[in-house]
């Protein structure tokens, strides 16, 4: 299924397009035991629960395709008597009114959900009468074909926290009952998939909310399809393969930063191509490959990343999409910034350095006096100038004078004075 697959079935879960011809279900307590069942004609609920069950059957088509949103396909032998595509197919030819396979079907669910607490487990069958379209996408009052499924929706059932709140009744404000609430699905499936607005029996679309950990328990022994991993879940093996290659060092940490800019290029690059942001870019080997050569990776240590890519995605290797971390990017971009104004402060140092050592070579070929302890510096390129460093409360003392025709400057030396010439002190 593609996202125009998904949002043409999403766009028909409005009460002015809804069809569910059915809502079956039941609540499952944290002993795995079946509190209670429910039996709707789902067009003749209620507006508000109407509103709330048709929200949570939207919810199991939300999210992002490859993350949230996995299509799985049936092994051969699942098709056959006794598999679990088989009973799907049982339970929505039955339109949901066979009691029995319906029992066997959440208990089922009831010995595989790994979940320690309640659940609702909630059942819809909607028939979809698939309108022709034109190739530009002009619906035809013409049917193209009937397109039956099932939604299946497992919803936590939560407490809801301690909190004070108004009794009306006592006219006070005191302790606030505290209810068992649905909260929206944290896994779900169509079935069959609808691929290019056609029925897929060999097929199903599963959602997961939590893409972290997507219940693969369900994909396995409840659908009887072999797992996918989502998204993030690629992301994160992926991640791990360069630590444990690399090892967790600043190293690693650039090595990832500069993949992640590559994988970056590539998407706006195929973008820019296709004029959109989604269009797919499959990460075979050979793509890794370029990736790890393009940023000047070791030879050994690139073809041990190849290998670990090869065993860990196999026959079926990610999307660029799933791998880049816009994170780890904003991370890396500014690690690069930081390292450019470490450069720059570097350089300064250096000239500053060298400012320093010609003010020193230039000041070793002066002569000095240091009068209690100041200094006076003499430009010897220079021997008609005279500098004389003195202490600033004694520059009022100093006068010249006149003496045997010469003229001589004259500095008062107190007796505790020390006075050096040039750093000799024995001269006066």
């Amino acid at each position: 299924m593609n996202k125009k697959d998904i949002l043409e079935l999403r766009k028909r879960m409005k009460k002015s397009g809804c069809t569910f011809t059915k809502l079956r279900g039941c609540y499952v307590n944290s002993e795995k035991e079946i509190v209670l069942h429910i039996d709707e004609t789902f067009l003749n609920l209620d507006d508000e629960e109407f509103d709330k069950y048709l929200d949570i059957a939207k919810k199991t088509l939300s999210g992002s395709l490859g993350n949230n949103l996995l299509e799985l396909e049936f092994p051969m032998e699942e098709e056959f008597a006794g598999g679990k595509q088989q009973f799907l197919m049982a339970l929505r030819e039955s339109k949901l009114k066979d009691d029995d396979l319906l029992e066997a079907y959440y208990q089922l669910i009831i010995d595989n959900y790994d979940y320690a607490g309640n659940y609702l487990i909630l059942l819809y069958h909607d028939v979809y009468d698939v309108i022709k379209k034109t190739t530009d996408n002009i619906n035809l009052d013409e049917s193209e074909e009937v397109h039956e499924y099932l939604i299946c929706a497992i919803c936590p059932v939560e407490l809801t926290k301690p909190a004070l709140g108004y009794l009306a009744n006592e006219n006070r404000i005191g302790p606030r009952n505290r209810d068992w609430v649905v909260s929206p699905p944290d896994t779900g499936f169509v079935f069959p998939a609808f691929t290019d607005r056609s029925t897929d029996i060999h097929s199903v679309l599963y959602y997961t909310k939590n893409t972290k950990e997507p219940h693969k328990e369900i994909m396995e022994s409840v659908l009887g399809c072999p797992p996918k991993a989502t998204g993030v879940q690629q992301k994160i093996a992926f991640q791990t393969i360069i630590k444990n290659t690399i090892g967790d060092t600043e190293e690693e940490s650039k090595i990832l930063g500069d993949i992640q800019e590559s994988l970056s290029l590539r998407i706006q690059e195929q973008a820019e191509i296709y004029d959109s942001p989604d269009e797919p870019i499959i990460l075979t080997n050979d793509s890794i490959r370029e990736i790890l050569t393009e940023n000047n990776l070791p030879e050994d240590l690139s073809e041990k990343i190849e290998i670990a890519y090869t065993e860990t995605f196999g026959e079926e290797p990610p999307l660029a999409q799933h791998l880049f971390d816009k994170k780890v990017l904003e991370e890396h971009e500014k690690k690069k910034v930081e390292m450019a104004l470490m450069e720059k402060v570097e350089i300064l140092q250096d000239q500053l350095e060298e400012v320093k050592k010609k003010a020193s070579t230039d000041a070793s070929s002066h002569s000095s006096i240091d009068v209690d302890g100041d200094d006076y510096i003499e430009d010897e390129s220079n021997s008609n100038k005279l500098v004389v460093h003195i202490r600033p409360e004694k520059v009022d003392l100093i006068r010249t004078e006149v003496i045997g025709n010469r003229r001589c400057l004259i500095i008062p030396i107190d007796d505790e004075e020390e006075v050096s010439v040039n750093g000799m002190t024995d001269l006066i």
